[in-house]
This record gives structure tokens, C-alpha cells and sequence, in this order.
């Protein structure tokens, strides 16, 4: 697809260039933002709904006559109702309506209007209109002004990309129409712009620099939060990733007797097996749901969570075998409800890492915001990951969107606030010993200075005589005598005194190193273990009588 992008980009400037008396600057033929923006979004339905076309063809071809349609147009009719659905657009069908779709295809647009939305900001030389980069230690205004306006430009960048990408979807979705199915058009056009237009953005954005880089056209305290409710959404994802593979282990056989059961064939099996994997990522956020704890529902009148399970009869899903058998639950699974109080203890930590509150009232309330933030984001993921599959009894699929949020803001919220306090008011401790040091830093610099002076004046020694004995350092242990008690001695403080005369005194040049020294038999061997001990004298001793 990007291939066939920078070929529309190149061609007109190639013809205009040849053209006679046509400018030669690139600022005079590059596109509108607003027109690369539309060639962006026709190139993305058109590389995506080939790409689903030819799936569903496959599927055609192998599944019974007139499952996917009847002839080519029928394939194509649910080749563009698929497209819908990666977008998360819904569908009205005879006796209800059809909301639970496959998060995992969101994947494919995703990715399509992303690269899309780069080719989009090289062909319009975005680049060249970022604000120019500011000198260190430029003024705060300055700073703000210029992200500012690299924000603004962001956004334009995402409108011109979602803008014609939503038109386009409420022609797909006239066309999609049939006596069984009916999108909804405005859900089509609200999920197209909002993809749309988060794609574009960060595709934008990413032209600035690093995704670090990136964060840092948010305010301070804006991007404390978005990190925080970012670690902790990870987090939990991550658990329910690991408690979805877990459960699929556990229950693998009754996985492989439901499949056998469906006995769909070979190509008919790896368009299943394609399927639930589309469907895993819905599988992850229902246990995200279960370790919260409100669980998730499979049809009226059902609960699957730590609580208990109450289940009835559940569409033959292979990957649905997985779900645990009515009754009650085994009391170490409550264990998983320290995963969100775990995920704020970490989310509290980033937050007042990357902003330090001043005071020590202030950083639990942010990182009790930053729960609550999470909590938000656990309710949007819990909303689009369920939905109803027709009426009566499946309409209610998935987990309550509400209480999602209420229980992961209260956990998450609780445990960020706490680690926020603490690594705030560790940091606060931290920051506060450093004006201390500043300030001591001075005094320590004068006393060396009075110290070097009073030496020069005789009022301090500048050389030290060395001392003797375990006072002796590493360099002058191979050239100071070593003292050893003798049985001759019998005045000790004079003997001291003496020592330490001798070590002061010049001493005339040593032995030539090359020739080996005699062996001292004055020196006590310490590796002899007769009871005998080398003994250090104190030669200060008669001071302190």
C-alpha cells in the first residue's frame, strides 16, 4: 500500500516538473494536507476491503452454498459487512441486533490507516511545518506556544485523515444492506472518524520525534496520568492474558471435544481457528473483568467470577470449553484480586516519579485521579468487548461496563494513591538533603582553605609525620618498619616514643629491589599457630595516662 501511495505522490510533481515555466519548489507542488488526506483514506478502504475479500471468497468456497451469500455480490455484500465490524459497528438483524465483534480485527485497519496516515504527513510535508526547535533554556512561554501549535497541527493532521475516511464508510455501509443485516450507519461513521483520526494523530505526532518525545507535548501532570493509567491498564491486561492460557490449559480437552464436535474441515478449521483468535482479545478483557472481580456474563442470568459460576447452555465456540463448570470457586482463586491493587502499587509509582508533587496532601490524590482514569479506560474496554448476539436470552453477553469501572478505579485507585504518598515523600526527602549539601559545600571548601593557609603561616603541620604501627597505610607498609614486642623492652612509652622518632627521621636509600631480601627473623608469623600474636603499639598510649 505504501508503495502505491508515494506513486500518486510522485506523479503529479514529475508531470509538473516537466511542464514549461512550472515552478521547480517542492513547497509550490506538494499537496494540501486536506487532499492527501483523502487519497490516504481511499487507498486504506481499498487495500482493506481486498484484503477481506479474498478471505471471505476462501470461506465461500469452502463453506456450504449461500453461508457467506449468494454469488460474488454476496461475497462482497460480507466482505464490507466485515470491514464494518473491524470497525466496531454493529448490526441490526430480525429480532435484535448483533454486538459482539471481534476486537482482534481492529488490527487491519488499524495498522492500514497508521501507515497510511505517515505517507499522509510525508506527502504533505508536515514536517517542514512543525515549529522550529527552541535553544536550551528558552523561555516557558515560548516552549508552550510551540507545543501548542505542534498539537494544533496534530489535530489537523487527524482531521484531514478521518474527515473522508468516515464519508467513505457511510457509503460502505448503504452498500453493505440487506434483508438480514442493517449496520447501524452512524455507529459506522462515529468508529470510522475516531480510529481514523487516533491513527492520523499518532502518525503525526510520531514525526516529532520518539514515542518519549511524543509525551512531552503533554503537560506535566496530563502526562503523569496518561502514563500511570497506562501501566496499570497493561498490567491487567497482561494477567488476563495469562489467566485466559491458563484456563485453556486446564480445560483443554473439553476445547478439543468441542471442536470435534463442529468437525469444520480443513480450510473450514483454519478459518475457525483465525476466528477465535480474533476473539482473544475480547477472551483477555473478560478476565480482566473476572480479576477485578464483577466477572462476565454469557447470556442472561449468568456470572462467571471469583464469587462463583452460574452458567446455562453457551454457544459452541471451541474456545468457550475453557469456562469453568457451575458452582462454587476454589478459595485461592480470590488470590486474584491483588492483581489490581499490584497494578496501582506500580501505576502510583510512575505517577509521582515522572511529576513530584510539593506537598505530601497532594501526590495520593493524584494517584487516586490516576485510578480513577484507569477505571474509565476498564469501562470503554469492557463496553466494546461484549455485546448482545440477536435477542431473548444472548442479549446480554460479556461484562457491565459500570461496574468494571467502579471496581477497578476503587482498587486501582486506592493502591496508586498509597505508593504515590510514599515515593513522593521519599523523593521530597531526597530533593531536601541536596540544598543542604549546596549549602555545606562552601564550609567544607573554607576549612580547607584555612587549613592550607595555616600550614603555609606554621600555625598547622603541612606533613604529617606518619604513623606508626596499624596506622600505616598501604604505600608505607613496605617501607615502615613493622614494630614487634621483644622481651628486652621494659619501658613501654619509651620504647613508643623511640618508634616513632625512627619513623620520622630520614632514612637512607633502600636495598636494590632485584636482589631478594633475608628473611626477617624479628617478625612474627602470623600462619604459625602456636598461640603467638602480632601485637601493634599504641604510641599515643602515655597522652591519654
Amino acid at each position: 500500500m505504501t508503495a502505491i501511495l508515494d506513486q500518486l505522490r510522485t506523479a503529479p510533481r514529475s508531470v509538473l516538473g516537466k511542464l514549461p515555466g512550472a515552478p521547480s519548489d517542492d513547497d509550490e507542488t506538494r499537496r494540501p494536507l486536506p487532499v492527501s488526506g483523502m487519497l490516504a483514506a481511499a487507498c486504506t478502504l481499498g487495500v482493506g476491503l481486498a484484503v477481506l475479500t479474498t478471505l471471505t471468497l476462501v470461506g465461500w468456497i469452502a463453506a456450504p452454498r449461500g453461508t457467506l451469500g449468494a454469488g460474488l455480490p454476496g461475497v462482497f455484500r460480507t466482505a464490507a459487512q466485515l470491514w464494518l465490524a473491524a470497525h466496531h459497528a454493529g448490526f441490526a438483524i430480525p429480532g435484535g441486533r448483533v454486538g459482539l465483534l471481534p476486537l482482534g480485527l481492529v488490527i487491519l485497519p488499524a495498522i492500514l490507516l497508521y501507515r497510511a496516515a505517515r505517507w499522509m504527513a510525508r506527502d504533505a510535508d508536515l514536517r517542514l511545518r512543525l515549529p522550529a526547535r527552541l535553544p536550551k533554556n528558552s523561555p516557558k512561554e515560548q516552549a508552550g506556544a510551540r507545543r501548542r501549535a505542534q498539537l494544533v497541527l496534530v489535530v489537523q493532521a487527524g482531521v484531514s485523515l478521518a474527515a473522508p475516511y468516515a464519508m467513505l464508510a457511510g457509503l460502505i455501509a448503504l452498500v453493505a444492506r440487506n434483508e438480514i443485516t442493517q449496520p447501524f450507519i452512524g455507529e459506522a461513521l462515529l468508529s470510522h472518524f475516531l480510529l481514523a483520526f487516533l491513527a492520523g494523530s499518532l502518525a503525526t505526532a510520531r514525526m516529532i520525534g520518539p514515542w518519549r518525545v511524543m509525551l512531552r507535548l503533554l503537560p506535566e501532570r496530563v502526562r503523569a496520568l496518561t502514563v500511570g493509567t497506562a501501566v496499570a491498564t497493561a498490567v491487567l491486561l497482561v494477567a488476563g492474558l495469562a489467566l485466559v492460557l491458563l484456563a485453556v490449559v486446564l480445560n483443554f480437552g473439553q476445547v478439543r471435544q468441542l471442536s470435534e464436535v463442529l468437525s469444520p474441515g480443513f480450510v473450514g478449521g483454519l478459518l475457525l481457528i483465525l476466528l477465535q483468535l480474533l476473539y482473544l482479545l475480547n477472551a483477555v478483557i473478560w478476565a480482566f473483568s473476572y480479576i477485578a472481580g464483577p466477572g462476565f456474563a454469557i447470556g442472561a442470568d449468568t456470572l462467571v467470577a471469583p464469587t462463583g459460576v452460574q452458567l446455562g447452555t453457551v454457544p459452541s465456540l471451541p474456545m468457550l470449553g475453557a469456562l469453568p463448570e457451575s458452582g462454587p470457586v476454589p478459595a485461592w482463586m480470590m488470590a486474584v484480586i491483588a492483581v489490581p491493587f499490584a497494578a496501582g502499587a506500580v501505576a502510583g509509582v510512575m505517577v509521582a516519579r515522572i511529576s513530584p508533587s510539593p506537598s505530601y496532601e497532594a501526590a495520593p490524590l493524584w494517584g487516586f485521579l490516576t485510578g480513577i482514569t484507569s477505571g474509565l479506560v476498564a469501562g470503554v474496554l469492557a463496553a466494546l468487548s461484549g455485546g448482545p448476539i440477536g435477542g431473548a436470552r444472548l442479549a446480554t453477553v460479556g461484562p457491565s461496563p459500570w461496574e468494571v469501572a467502579l471496581s477497578v478505579a476503587l482498587e486501582v485507585g486506592v493502591a496508586a494513591g498509597i505508593s504515590a504518598g510514599v515515593t513522593n515523600l521519599l523523593l521530597l526527602n531526597k530533593r531536601a538533603r541536596k540544598p543542604l549539601d549546596k549549602a555545606a559545600a562552601p564550609v567544607r571548601k573554607a576549612g580547607a582553605a584555612l587549613a592550607r593557609a595555616a600550614s603555609k603561616v606554621g600555625l598547622a603541620e603541612s606533613d604529617p609525620r606518619p604513623l606508626p604501627g596499624h596506622w600505616l597505610d598501604a604505600t608505607e607498609a613496605d617501607t615502615q618498619e613493622i614494630p614487634v614486642i621483644r622481651d628486652d623492652w621494659q619501658d613501654e612509652h619509651a620504647s613508643a616514643e623511640a618508634e616513632t622518632l625512627a619513623q620520622a627521621r630520614p632514612r637512607p636509600a633502600g636495598p636494590d629491589p632485584s636482589v631478594p631480601r633475608p628473611p626477617r627473623k624479628d617478625i612474627v608469623d602470623e600462619s604459625d599457630d602456636k598461640g603467638g600474636h602480632v601485637i601493634y603499639v599504641d604510641p599515643y598510649a602515655w597522652d591519654r595516662d
